[in-house]
Parts: structure tokens; sequence; C-alpha cells
């Protein structure tokens, strides 16, 4: 079950009363749903397709793609994400403490999704995209 899927089950339940459903894992989300202000403990991770990841706290976004390439922004002064600060040594802290916050394993595919995943082949400078392949840094050409 996707962590974020999970702690919206898990903040559900507890409005309704109700025990954690079966597999639930996760944090519940209901002191924020109670209280937008409130603090939070941990940042919001998502990940598209495999090994593209985003670390989203309160005055950050970390981005690391697949082909290793990286975005670091400070929303409080850049909230449209146009300067990447990933190389500003003056942020090397932050951008480490976000970095840590990335899964340390990839999960498999779910069934039958393997299709739709954008794969960066390894030393070869190519990428797969729905069985074709493309120079990697390239645009995907959309049938």
């Amino acid at each position: 079950m996707d962590a974020q899927v999970g702690r919206v089950l898990t903040a559900l339940a507890a409005l309704a009363g109700l025990p954690m459903p079966a597999g639930g894992e996760g944090t519940s989300l209901l002191p924020q749903l109670k209280d937008p202000a409130a603090v939070r403990e941990r940042p919001a991770i998502t990940t598209h397709n495999r090994s593209n990841h985003a670390v989203r706290s309160e005055h950050w976004r970390y981005i690391r793609y697949a082909d290793g390439s990286e975005e670091f922004y400070d929303l409080r002064t850049d909230p449209r994400e146009w300067t990447n600060l990933v190389s500003r040594v003056a942020h090397a802290g932050e951008l480490a403490r976000h970095r840590g916050w990335l899964p340390a394993r990839d999960v498999p595919l779910a069934p039958g999704s393997a299709h739709r995943v954008l794969t960066y082949v390894a030393g070869t400078g190519q990428a797969t995209w729905e069985g074709e392949s493309f120079p990697a840094h390239g645009p995907i050409r959309m049938r």
C-alpha cells in the first residue's frame, strides 16, 4: 500500500472510531485534519514510477530522478520552483537532511504497470518508455 494512502486510511479510520485497516501503515494525518497548522513530524514523500522520488517538508522540496539528477527548492523564496539550489553550498545541510528521507530501496512495480514506466538503462545513455528506446536526455515521443 502506498504510504501516503496508508496515512489517509489511518486518519479516516481514527475519525470513524474504527481500528486501523489491515495492511495500513504510516503516520495518521488526523492531527493535520483537525488543525492544518499542526506540526508534522515527517515530510511528505512521493514516488513516480521507479526511482523518481520527491521529499516535501514545510519549507523545502527535494527531487531525485531515476537518472540521478536532483532538484532542491526553498519554497519560502521560490514557490514556483524556478531556482534549483542543489549545487549551492549554503544549503548543503538542509539538502543532506532531505536526501536522508529518500526510500532506502525501491519496491517492485505493481503487476501490469511496467509498460507505463520510464526506465533508464545504466551506462548506455538510453531510456525506454512503453517498449521504445530513445536517448535518456531527449524528448519522450508520445503516440
